[in-house]
């Protein structure tokens, strides 16, 4: 791939971001090098925004709420970037879903960015180069960046170490089941929203909103903010502008916290990167590459079995 065109990208054209992106995501080792000199450029330029974190079970409205919400910031003259963590293909390794297609007014929008990032099967409901596109649209103007994950599950928790808001979204009838979307990530959640509070609904919703009201008083939370519960509906737009105050209040009441916040995000993203590059060097290695083939022999062979073997793999990497 050819390299980017940093003035371009900061300039904020769209195509210079997309292409800046996928060189992000590339696996190739030829484009490494590129991708570490376009992360060293843009540095300066990133950590301008609010980034916010969407969570919450499949179906229960995330891209039609980020719709919604996100319309109502770029119509106030905010620039609205979505990243949004689609399940790989496990055929071609691309995204599955379309979520431009289920975005459509805000996707219509001069002033919003929406990219589709295949998870490549990382846990965390997070993709590997998340943290680094969040950077990459910062750079070229967005000043709200909004995350949207895969779904609920035991390892979501990466996405807070990448935002500063974290939103968790739950249908009206999941009140009576608080393990059923984990007691971990409503722990970690500064709002959360019952969505889909229409109709027949909006009993259910209430009696969420009590449950979940309930359970947040037992939780210890950052002393500069109490997580609330709200109700909504992103077709009815009800509620909505009410959230849209909450996010405007949290980071007003964080407005000082927010570089330590941030500091305490470039150091787990230090840690990522030298797992990543650790993982690299050993799958890259040809020393390596001889002595995995030679110890899986020794396990087919019934000589050493597969933690004895890994051991020894593991002890010749860092000998």
């Amino acid at each position: 791939m050819s390299s980017i065109d940093i003035r371009q990208l900061l300039s904020g054209d769209v195509r210079t971001l997309a292409k800046a992106i996928t060189l992000i995501e590339s696996n190739k080792s030829s484009d490494r090098s590129k991708k570490f000199a376009l992360l060293k450029q843009i540095e300066p330029h990133a950590g301008n925004s609010i980034r916010i974190g969407i969570t919450g079970v499949p179906g229960v409205g995330k891209s039609t709420f980020i719709d919604t919400i996100g319309t109502m910031f770029t119509s106030r003259g905010e620039k609205v970037a979505v990243v949004t963590i689609d399940p790989t293909s496990p055929l071609h390794g691309g995204s599955l879903l379309g979520d431009k297609s289920r975005m459509n007014n805000l996707a219509q929008g001069p002033n919003a960015f929406i990219r589709p990032c295949p998870s490549g099967g990382t846990l965390g409901g997070v993709a590997s180069k998340t943290f680094e596109t969040i950077k990459l649209c910062e750079a070229a103007g967005y000043n709200v960046i909004i995350v949207e994950t895969v779904g609920v599950g035991q390892s979501e928790f990466e996405v807070k170490d990448i935002v500063d808001f974290f939103l968790l979204m739950i249908l009206p009838n999941s009140g009576d089941d608080l393990q059923g979307i984990k007691k971990g990530i409503v722990e970690l959640a500064d709002l959360i929203v019952v969505n889909k509070c229409d109709g027949e609904a909006a009993l259910q919703a209430r009696e969420s909103v009590n449950y979940y009201s309930s359970a947040l008083q037992l939780i210890q939370k950052n002393s500069k903010w109490n997580p609330s519960v709200v109700m909504c509906s992103s077709i009815e737009k009800t509620g909505m502008l009410e959230i849209v105050q909450i996010c405007d209040n949290y980071f007003k009441a964080l407005k000082k916290s927010l570089d330590a916040i941030r500091l305490e995000q470039q150091a787990k993203w230090y840690r990522r990167l030298v797992r990543e590059f650790i993982l690299y060097e050993f799958e890259h290695s040809k020393t390596m590459s001889k002595e995995i083939n030679s110890n899986e022999k020794l396990v087919l062979s019934k000589i050493a079995t597969p933690v004895e073997a890994a051991l020894k793999t593991v002890s010749k990497l860092f000998r």
